[in-house]
């Protein structure tokens, strides 16, 4: 997928003994080559970060006030970017101030287009000490950015804010004392919807397993396992990491899975307690008409005793237990 950047700006955030300090960069960076992999890296880091929370923007704008400020620079044309970030960094700032935790480092804004959908993304990096080779053959140091390490980022689907959606916002959770600020900065309000996160992440282990050509057996295996051990966080009512369950579930290649529920387009948030109610589907079908109800396990396929057929669009049962069998026999009898 490819990420057409439309602009950039990079500002700095200092801490010093006074508190503080923003640096700010130039209005509107150029496009190059440099700058578009390093927007694409750390599009792609961020993307594979498991630990992450969704959530929309919070009702009190003079509090939040990131909102307003993507809706001045959305609404003027020509739009401005400058005024965007350097709004944005007065707004950092003062959440940085608030928590001590809070670090400094270079803060990457992007804008960008990809699929049809427009983003920003938030990103602090700092730089780490490194070498390099000299012509005759000698290392020196040198300081270069760690895209690798960089604990702060977040990133607004503003296609999807803009149609009203309910999930727009997405950061890196990270220890919560130390990502509470940046959370404050973006104005993101992440209440917990345990059953409908529990639902989302049902359908995407599911999705994984169709994506992966699992067969029959394999896939119940999987979904089963699965259930497994989001029960027994819902019952010792702890939060599920998705770390943790990729580990367990996909020993053999858990980063696989991982990237999968990590992909911020699901908007899976990790860390929430499992709804048991919602575990169902990883094993269970259903379905109704006004006139009927069924639900059965998905081992009932794979054994044989449902059968779907795609072409006539219907489901044949065999096995039926007795005391159904009786009842059908009593009502079909005297219908005779």
């Amino acid at each position: 997928m490819t990420n057409t950047i439309i602009r950039v700006a990079i500002h700095d955030l200092s801490r010093t003994v006074n508190g503080f300090v923003v640096k700010y960069g130039k209005a509107d960076l150029k496009i190059s080559s440099t700058m578009q992999r390093v927007i694409d890296d750390l599009t792609t880091l961020y993307g594979k970060r498991t630990s992450k929370s969704y959530g929309k923007f919070a009702v009190d704008e003079d509090r939040f006030p990131t909102e307003k400020h993507l809706r001045a620079y959305l609404n003027v044309q020509p739009s401005d970017f400058t005024t965007l970030t350097h709004k944005m960094m007065e707004t950092l700032k003062a959440q940085a101030g608030y928590k001590g935790a809070a670090t400094g480092g270079h803060v990457f804004f992007a804008h960008f287009e990809r699929e049809e959908r427009q983003y920003l993304l938030i990103v602090i990096v700092n730089e780490k000490l490194g070498a390099s080779m000299t012509s005759d053959l000698d290392v020196q140091d040198v300081r270069h950015l760690d895209m690798d390490g960089f604990r702060f980022a977040g990133r607004i689907n503003m296609t999807s804010w803009a149609n009203g959606e309910e999930r727009y916002i997405g950061f890196l959770k990270g220890k919560r004392e130390v990502s509470e600020y940046f959370k404050e900065f973006l104005g993101c309000d992440t209440t917990v919807q345990n059953r409908r996160d529990t639902a989302e992440l049902v359908q995407a282990l599911m999705t994984f397993a169709t994506n992966e050509g699992m067969d029959t057996p394999s896939k119940d295996d999987f979904l089963a396992r699965a259930k497994t051990i989001c029960e027994r966080s819902a019952k010792a009512q702890e939060e599920l990491s998705f770390e943790a369950l990729a580990n367990e579930l996909s020993p053999q290649d858990p980063e696989r899975l991982m990237t999968a529920l990590a992909d911020p387009d699901l908007c899976l948030n990790d860390g929430f307690v499992p709804d048991r109610r919602a575990l169902g589907a990883l094993v269970k079908f259903k379905g109704k008409t006004p006139t009927w109800s069924i639900e059965f396990n998905r081992d009932a396929i794979t054994r044989g005793n449902v059968v779907f057929n795609q072409g006539e669009n219907t489901l044949t049962l065999t096995g039926l237990p007795e005391d159904l069998t009786a009842q059908l026999r009593a009502e079909y009898n005297q219908d005779g």
